[in-house]
């Protein structure tokens, strides 16, 4: 998702890292906080593997947004936090609960899990389709968005679907029927009504919407977006709220686990969770669904860990790790 264009508001001051933030990580998994605290040493410039990104040299790169269209990447169901957005509860009891189990073993046979791959590679070509309206029960907006990219040009299309490909991997392997709701075939879209309408119909056990963030350099770390509870027009998130908030805590405890980041230094207050009522993506959903934004492509030491297939792996592997332990209980 990207936070950049002319709807861009303001980052939150920063937070001491020492201090509420360190709190939230000692709270999600046992070791998070050792492993953050090694990450701050280290400056977490070991993350950038042999396929870092090159500036594109030019719009026609495969997979590359054009400089145009990545400076006006400001999001649609992509968008940045609303005055409708909260951030979810910080107790330590209520991150400790479930994000502290440890992953779950077993076979996921029988198990429907839906990967939806945010934006798509060639949205920039197709402007007038991604800009058309859709219903999201509480207002309408754009079909899709182009989504952001590093500074280099590495984009949230091509980080989205790679780690997409490696998560189908993990969970097959565990006997789980994965599906995408796109798989680098279409030339746009889907749009955020039919991202959403895809789970919906395979009757999915969880839906994961995979996104990296376009905000200011300096803003850091990870964030899982829980659907508030809505009811307005075809949405109706009532049902599925709670789940998708269990789905939630075990993917972020999870995450921070096998990757070692931290939750966002700039959204979420420190608990790397935050309740949005403004996505199509959820509010359309009928089966448990949350987003999650993996890291800042615009921050250099972000952008670093995004970039390094290892890193991805790691991704991949505690965000599937995190869906196996929700279907597990």
């Amino acid at each position: 998702m990207s936070y950049v264009g002319p709807d861009f508001d303001p980052p939150q001051p920063r937070r001491s890292r020492r201090g509420p933030l360190t709190i939230a990580l000692a709270a999600l998994v046992p070791g998070a906080l050792a492993g953050y605290v090694v990450w701050q040493a280290v400056g977490d410039d070991s993350g950038g593997g042999s396929d870092r990104a090159v500036p594109a040299s030019s719009s026609s790169a495969p997979g590359s947004a054009p400089p145009s269209s990545r400076a006006s990447a400001s999001a649609t169901d992509d968008a940045r936090p609303s005055d409708s957005s909260t951030p979810a509860p910080s107790s330590s009891s209520s991150s400790s609960s479930s994000s502290s189990k440890p992953a779950a073993s077993g076979s996921l046979k029988g198990k429907v899990i839906v990967i939806d791959p945010g934006h798509n590679p060639d949205n920039f070509r197709h402007t007038s389709e991604i800009n058309r309206k859709v219903n999201i029960g509480t207002n309408w907006k754009e079909c899709d968005t182009t989504g952001t990219s590093t500074n280099a040009g590495y984009t949230e299309a091509r980080f989205t679907l790679d780690v997409a490909h490696r998560m189908r991997a993990i969970l097959e392997k565990r006997g789980a029927t994965v599906k995408l709701t796109q798989d680098g075939d279409r030339s746009f879209g889907p749009c955020v009504d039919e991202r959403a309408r895809i789970g919906n119909t395979a009757h999915a056990d969880a839906v994961v919407s995979l996104h990296a963030d376009g905000s200011a350099a300096g803003n850091r770390g990870f964030h899982v977006i829980l659907p508030a509870s809505v009811h307005a027009g075809a949405a109706d998130t009532r049902p599925i709220a709670a789940a998708s908030r269990d789905l939630g805590e075990h993917i972020a405890g999870l995450f921070v686990r096998e990757t070692g980041s931290a939750p966002s230094n700039y959204v979420g207050d420190g608990t790397g969770l935050v309740v949005r009522k403004d996505l199509g993506g959820l509010n359309l959903s009928t089966v448990p669904k949350v987003f999650i934004e993996c890291g800042n492509m615009r921050d250099t030491k972000d952008a670093a860990l995004l970039t390094s297939g290892a890193w991805r792996e790691k991704a991949a592997r505690g965000i599937s790790e995190g869906i196996v332990g929700f279907l597990h209980g």
